[in-house]
């Protein structure tokens, strides 16, 4: 644990005075920010493209009704 303390306020040693130096009104998402958005989109399209191509697949035909007027067997609805 003596370790672990150590080199926290070493860090915080370093770090602190770098906090400083920033504007708080410059500060922008960077190239991380980008990278993260630039994942989700190309997540999002790759989606998109999946649910298209299974959305393709879907037969949306009603099921004939039967003589008489009846539904068929193993309609919805019954």
């Amino acid at each position: 644990m003596a370790d672990m303390s150590a080199s926290a306020n070493l860090a915080m040693t370093h770090l602190v005075p770098l906090a400083k130096e920033l504007d708080e009104n410059k500060v922008t998402p960077g190239v991380l920010g980008f990278i993260v958005f630039a994942v989700m989109a190309l997540a999002v399209w790759a989606l998109m493209k999946s649910m298209n191509r299974h959305m393709g697949k879907v037969d949306f035909a009603e099921p004939e009704a039967a003589p008489g007027g009846t539904p068929a067997q193993g309609s919805v609805g019954k």
